[in-house]
Formats: C-alpha cells, sequence, structure tokens
C-alpha cells in the first residue's frame, strides 16, 4: 500500500482493511490494534496517514483508544452501526442497506395507526419490509400512509410484494410530496418478538428485539408516515450524536 497513485486516499484503504480485519475476529477479546509506528512501517505509510484511518474508525465507532494502552476494537463490531442525527441520515440508511417488502400496501381500517397519524379517518395503507446489511436481515418494518400519501407511490415498482431495492419509504415518498419532510418524532422500547415477527427475522418468539417507532412530519406539520420498526440487537447498534443548542 502506497500514498500515491491510487484513486482512494491512502488513509481510507488502510481504515477498510482494519475495519475487515476487526470484523474477522483478528483484535476481539482486547486484544490491541498495532500502533501508528507498526502500521507506518507495515504499509510504508506516513504516520500523519495512519493516524487519520484511526480517526476515521474512532468517529464511526469501531474502534476506541486508550492513552497509555493502545487502540482496540469495539464489543460491537459486526453489527450494522447507525449514527444518526437528521432526517437526511435515516434517508441515506439506503446506502448500505437493501430493501425487500413482504407485504404490499393495502388499505385498511386501523384506528391505533390513524389516530398516530392524526387523521380525521381510520382508514390508512400498509406496508411491510424487511431490511438486509450483508445480507442478513437485521430490521423489519410496517409503514402507515394516510390515503393521500399512499396513494403517490401505490404504482412504483419498489413497492411491489418481494420487491428489491435501496430505497427507504421517506426518500420514495418525499420527492412526491408538496411539502418535505421536516421532522421525525421518535420512540425506542425493549420489546420481544411475536410469532410473525420472529419468523421475518429468522429468530425464536419471545427474543429480545428493538421497537423504533418513528412518525415523520412535513414543513407544515402534517403527519406522513408512521414507521415501526423490530430490530435484532446482535444485528444492529443505534447511535444519536446529541449536540449543545447555541446560545
Amino acid at each position: 500500500m502506497s500514498e500515491g497513485g491510487q484513486s482512494e486516499p491512502a488513509y481510507k484503504v488502510l481504515a477498510a482493511e482494519l475495519r475487515s480485519h476487526i470484523a474477522a475476529g483478528r483484535y476481539r477479546g482486547g486484544v490491541r490494534l498495532p500502533t501508528e509506528s507498526e502500521l507506518s512501517r507495515a504499509y510504508g505509510l506516513s504516520r500523519q496517514t495512519v493516524r487519520r484511518a484511526f480517526l476515521e474508525l474512532v468517529t464511526e465507532g469501531s474502534v476506541y483508544r486508550v492513552p497509555g494502552r493502545g487502540t482496540f476494537a469495539t464489543e460491537n463490531v459486526g453489527q450494522y452501526l447507525r449514527q444518526l442525527g437528521s432526517i437526511e441520515d435515516l434517508m441515506n440508511l439506503s446506502a448500505d442497506t437493501e430493501m425487500k417488502v413482504l407485504e404490499a400496501p393495502s388499505r385498511r381500517v386501523d384506528l391505533a395507526a390513524a389516530g398516530r397519524l392524526r387523521l380525521d379517518t381510520d382508514v390508512v395503507y400498509r406496508i411491510v419490509f424487511q431490511r438486509f446489511h450483508d445480507q442478513v436481515p437485521f430490521v423489519v418494518t410496517t409503514v402507515f400512509w394516510p390515503e393521500s400519501v399512499a396513494r403517490l407511490v401505490l404504482d412504483s415498482p419498489q413497492v411491489r410484494q418481494g420487491a428489491t431495492s435501496d430505497l427507504t419509504m421517506i426518500g420514495l415518498i418525499e420527492p412526491h410530496l408538496q411539502h418535505p419532510i421536516d421532522e421525525c418524532a421518535q420512540s425506542i422500547t425493549a420489546t420481544t418478538a411475536d410469532a410473525e415477527t420472529a419468523g421475518r427475522l429468522g429468530c425464536e418468539v419471545g427474543h429480545a428485539v428493538l421497537r423504533v417507532d418513528r412518525l415523520y412530519s412535513d414543513s407544515q406539520g402534517r403527519a406522513v408516515e408512521l414507521a415501526v420498526s423490530h430490530f435484532l440487537p446482535e444485528h444492529y447498534t443505534y447511535r444519536v450524536t446529541l449536540r449543545r443548542n447555541n446560545q
């Protein structure tokens, strides 16, 4: 590995290689990663380049550094990790995952979903899909739309049963909305998988799962989507960055 003559920066190439070693379990059980000087010699890179690679891994949560001891792999390596801090982050979930539609949109009466969507009718449309990372299903999601929103995408091939794509549902519907999605109200609950959820996630009934409810609203305060997701905790890590309000 050299620092010149390649399209991708050398620090990113090194970070990717270290990431693959971590995923393969080379640094499990508290085994220290090589030091900056060791990696510099082994790969023929400058210390600054190695430092940038480490910084990328620290920022994404793949490793942590202990002053005086070294750099170590985090224990959740191998899980799908998503750091969220904006609506755009949620839309970009499609960047490294694949969606498969299990149930195409269907019209139904659902008092609970309609109430959460703040509708003046009990009629909603429901679609169910799985999401995969490295071909492993890590979440099953049930989405509810107001009828007016559902009709915008009912003819889209991406919502047919069995369809696969790298889209998110909010990414699919937003271009058709009169006003952009502006807010997501989220709640997270620890629960267990019922028979249907267990079958779709490939786990046992009663297995611990993470339930994440997200209610999306447009810039006019109108609810446009309710998404209820059940994540397998052994295949998913959730991280949010919180920042202090500007004074």
